[in-house]
């Protein structure tokens, strides 16, 4: 667990925040004395306040901001309440994504578009919105050695091309180069941006990939540290690269991922 001072005195967004890997770094950033806007979409309402109740109950600050990050106006709006709300930001985890899987020659354009505008046009949104508030906001080094720090959530399958998820793939591709070119644009503004790539990660959006005994085995097969990550792996990673531990780091994707991306499958035919 880190150290309450960790992130003292700073304000963090978190999108996507009501469940799953969003949950676990709203809930990791508080641990660590960052105040948290905890996003959530209007149908998730009840989730993010359950959040925000055991983060305030444990010691720490946090308001629930309700936004399709999709949505231009809606981006724009949330982070106006979040600076209404804390007076500044100074950490974005660009978290929010969705699945809509199908074979690639039966994908139809809607399944395309839905799972582009949210995982790669959401995060040019908010990532958009954060850069002008951390300029707007100026330097405040008592709190961070950097000006801002983002985290972008993306995958192995930045990396990895995945048959039947081309409209996932492609969005997770798309956002590596889409970070790196903000981390090469703002770095002299000492604005820190980097990727968290996750592999396997036991959250409800692929409860299928592990809810079975069957389906665990063949999925660890994909995994030579031999276990499926938790959300909390993911947790730690996010409030080490919006540290100043990782002050030197930006433009990086972070692989936590328990070696996915070293192609297990190669372990016998080196």
């Amino acid at each position: 667990m880190w150290d309450r001072d960790l992130l003292s005195g700073q304000v963090a967004l978190v999108t996507g925040a009501s469940s799953g890997i969003g949950r676990a770094c709203a809930e990791a950033l508080a641990r660590a004395g960052a105040r948290v806007a905890v996003n959530h979409l209007p149908a998730e309402t009840a989730e993010a306040r359950s959040l925000v109740g055991s983060i305030r109950d444990a010691g720490g600050e946090a308001i629930p901001v309700v936004a399709d990050v999709s949505t231009e106006d809606q981006v724009r709006s949330m982070f106006a309440e979040v600076v209404g709300a804390f007076g500044t930001l100074h950490i974005l985890v660009n978290n929010a994504g969705i699945q809509s899987d199908a074979a690639f020659t039966d994908m139809t354009l809607d399944q395309w578009r839905k799972v582009i505008e949210i995982n790669l046009t959401g995060q040019f949104l908010c990532a958009r919105e954060a850069v002008r508030e951390f300029l707007r906001r100026g330097p405040q080094p008592e709190v961070s050695k950097a000006l801002g720090k983002i985290v972008c959530m993306s995958s192995v399958h930045q990396t990895i091309p995945w048959a039947g998820h081309a409209n996932y793939a492609a969005s997770k591709g798309g956002l590596a180069l889409l970070m790196q070119t903000i981390a090469q644009e703002f770095a002299s503004h000492r604005i820190r941006v980097n990727a968290n790539a996750p592999g396997a990660i036991r959250t409800p959006i692929n409860r299928d990939a592990w809810s079975s005994e069957e389906a665990a085995e063949e999925l660890l097969a994909l995994i030579p540290y031999g276990r499926i990550g938790e959300p909390g792996d993911i947790a730690d990673a996010v409030c080490w690269l919006v540290s100043d531990l990782s002050d030197y780091v930006t433009g990086t994707t972070l692989y936590v991922d328990g070696g996915m991306t070293l192609y297990p499958g190669f372990r016998e035919n080196g």
